[in-house]
Order: C-alpha cells, then structure tokens, then sequence
C-alpha cells in the first residue's frame, strides 16, 4: 500500500519527503514530537496529543507556525490519504534550519513532518505471558536539566541508552529510575503495579513523561473501582508487588511478570492487570476523533 507523508502542509511520498541537511532536529535534536494512535478509523486522544504537542513547543520556545485546528486537520488528511483504520501517527516538528546552537542564527521555520505507519512495540505473546524487565543504569535526567513532561526530541538518547542496556541481557523492558534511585519508567512505557487491590503509579515529580495512555488507565480504573494512588516508589516495591504492567501509546497495556529476576506477584500476569487490558482495549474501539 502506498503511503504519504505531509511534510511543511504538502502531501508527498516518503521517497519525497526531504528535510535540510541542517534541520536542527536532525543536527541536534532540537524538536518536539508526539506518537498517536488510529482504531478503527479514529484517531485516539487527538486532541491530548496535539495539547501535548503545542505545550512542549511552548516549553522549548519554539514557535509552531499553524494553528491546532491546522495542525488537527493535517493529521486527519494523512490518515485519510492513506487509508488508514488502524496504525500509528508520527507528528514531528523542528525549530528551524541553520548550523550552529544560537538559535537567534537560524531561519525559524520549523520542519512539520506527519506520517503514519504499522507499528507493534512487543510480540503477541508478551501480551499474553508478561515482560521480563531489568532495571538498567541509564538514569532519567532531573528535572533541573529538563521538565520530563516535554516530549522533545533529544530527550529520548537516554532511553535509546536504556533500551540498548536491557536488550544485551534479553530482557523485554528495562525499568529506569531517576537521580534519586526512585523508580521513574521503563524506556518507553509509564510503569503501574497493583498492591491490596490499589494500583500504584510514579508521579511526574518522579522525572517521568506524564503519558496519555497512563492518564486514560487510570480514568478507567477509577471508573471501575481500582483505587488509584500517585507514588513514589522504590524498586522493594515493584518486587513486593501483587502485579505490574507498563503503558504507552505504542505499547498500550502490557504485563510485567518479573522484574531483575524476581517473580512479581504469582510470576504470571494478574486479575486487575487482565481487567484494565480489557476496559482499554474496549475502550479505544469505540472512542476517538473520526477522521
């Protein structure tokens, strides 16, 4: 199937779809980026996301040269386009063009890059028997260095890093904590665990991306009558926990059964962890934006 890409407001092919030598996202990761999700026709969280977007541009100064609704009505086109009932979308915008750090150097155009793709983050089968995760070494950067709540670009060198430790070990996931050695996330997830029945999760004040995937669990949970709480944790007790699973736009709602070798709970994927995979999944097929 072909695809198309909207690249600066004009619709091409990935073949065509150029960026400058010195874009300062290529150069120095210099952008702000979000991951959406399409089920059945309709875009997830849209809107979230696209706050999300124009939020960490905020935070970066850089100026996004479209409104949201634009912004909206792009990403709805290149679903459409490509004909697209379930996949994921990649919405990447660049400070501008130019050599050099001063961004008072550079021509303050940012790139806006769309695009779409197939993409699954585990195999079935960790859905089904759980994550084998380690914790890796690879901290997450405090928030005196960067707001863990800007999803930038160059931000995610560490979790590349962190990923790259828990893959030479074979380990599905690796779980990082932040300079304080309070457990944070895993390199691409939001961390929960399930402990008498209440579920547990960091809260951002732990350094970790406030994810939307996260914020709708714990809405459904809520609704279902899983008290939720924001915790600060050590790793005693993700091992001490009854149950854990991590989170994300692309990962969704995966089981954690062992963490640096220690069964979590019965070692299999729990009750309340079967429970908020099914809400979610249901929950997706009939909520979003239709395109």
């Amino acid at each position: 199937m072909r695809r198309f890409v909207n690249l600066n407001g004009q619709m091409v092919s990935p073949a065509e779809a150029k960026i400058d030598l010195y874009d300062h996202g290529f150069l120095y990761g210099d952008g702000v980026f979000e991951g959406i999700r399409v089920y059945n026709g309709r875009i997830f969280k849209l809107q979230e996301h696209v706050d999300r977007l124009y939020h960490s541009a905020r935070a970066l100064m850089i100026g996004i040269p479209i409104s949201k609704e634009e912004m909206t009505e792009r990403i709805k086109l290149v679903v459409r386009e490509n004909s697209e009932t379930n996949c994921y979308i990649r919405v990447t915008v660049s400070r501008g063009v130019g050599l050099g750090l001063d961004p008072k150097h550079i021509r303050l155009e940012p790139t806006i890059a769309i695009s779409t793709a197939d993409l699954a983050l585990y195999p079935p089968e960790m859905y089904e028997n759980g994550l084998h995760v380690v914790t890796v070494s690879t901290r997450i950067p405090p928030a005196q260095c960067l707001d863990p709540r800007i999803k930038s670009l160059g931000r995610y060198i560490n979790n590349i890093l962190a990923k790259m430790e828990a893959n030479r070990v074979g380990a599905g996931e690796g779980l990082m904590l932040n300079v304080e050695g309070y457990v944070a996330e895993a390199t691409g997830d939001n961390l929960f665990i399930v402990k008498d029945g209440v579920l547990h999760t960091p809260p951002p004040s732990a350094g970790i991306l406030a994810g939307i995937t996260r914020a709708t669990v714990m809405m459904l949970a809520e609704k279902m009558g899983i008290p939720v709480r924001e915790t600060m944790m050590t790793l005693y007790d993700v091992y001490t926990a009854d149950e854990a699973f991590l989170t994300g736009t692309a990962a969704e709602v995966v089981p954690m059964v062992t963490l640096d070798e220690r069964p979590i709970g019965a070692g299999k994927p729990g009750d309340v962890t079967h429970r908020i995979i099914a809400a979610f999944r249901e929950h997706t097929q009939s909520s979003g934006t239709p395109v």
